[in-house]
């Protein structure tokens, strides 16, 4: 786990081949986007890629300042003299921003991606796609997801209540079980060797593997000890915590 002070320090930044986020929901007010922004001059990347539910919702007027500073940062990487694929991948928070992204950042949003890199074959999709409870009761998923903000934000800084439900929720580890099983059959009618979620908030430290093909999730900008993935330059896929 990299401590704030690693993150923070102006060390020299870490090479990797991709660097993956998502789940930072922009304008929530528990969105770590500061500590995002962090990771972003952390490292050393060819490719990052956003992977949906960067935004809350389409309310620009609740960015805070480490919310523009996070876009800023971005915009900054899409620059084509600085030789970055910067990929944004649609989410179901992020669902109309298409146009938006292409004039505020430059850059266009998919609904997934596929890559390869050391010769391995990578797919990136949010993973709403495969919630199905979410897509057939869009307003009871609404309200769950305002219920569990309010949890996040009694806890404070630690989020004891939010991480104790989450841990405990058998519906959460179904629902993580689910988007797993239909990302797998995805990336296996793609062609792919390791498919890479968000969506779920809940990081995969050790792969799922189903069918041969691998299963990794990013985790979320919002919960505490947020998470992300990196890529080396051989292949290598690593869950890491901030």
């Amino acid at each position: 786990m990299y401590c704030m002070e690693a993150i923070s320090s102006k060390t020299e930044q870490i090479k990797i081949d991709t660097l993956i986020l998502s789940d930072i929901h922009l304008g929530s007010d528990v969105s770590r986007a500061d500590i995002a922004a962090d990771i972003l001059e952390l490292y050393s990347f060819k490719r990052l890629v956003l992977l949906g539910d960067i935004f809350d919702d389409l309310n620009f007027k609740r960015l805070k300042k480490a919310h523009w500073k996070f876009l800023s940062i971005v915009r900054k990487l899409s620059n084509p003299k600085k030789n970055i694929e910067v990929i944004w991948v649609e989410g179901n928070h992020d669902e109309g921003l298409g146009e938006i992204m292409a004039l505020m950042i430059g850059i266009e949003i998919h609904k997934e991606i596929t890559w390869r890199t050391a010769g391995k074959k990578f797919l990136a999709i949010h993973g709403h796609q495969f919630d199905r409870f979410l897509n057939e009761n869009v307003v009871i998923s609404n309200i769950a997801s305002f219920v569990y903000d309010k949890m996040q934000k009694v806890g404070k800084e630690k989020q004891k209540l939010a991480r104790y439900v989450k841990k405990k929720s058998k519906g959460w580890l179904r629902l993580a079980g689910k988007i797993a099983h239909g990302a797998v059959e995805h990336a296996r009618h793609r062609g792919a060797e390791i498919v890479i979620c968000g969506h779920t908030h809940l990081a995969t430290e050790t792969p799922h593997t189903e069918k041969g093909i691998r299963y990794y999730n990013t985790g979320c900008f919002t919960d505490i000890p947020s998470s992300y993935i990196i890529i080396s330059e051989n292949g290598d896929v690593a869950v890491k915590h901030a």
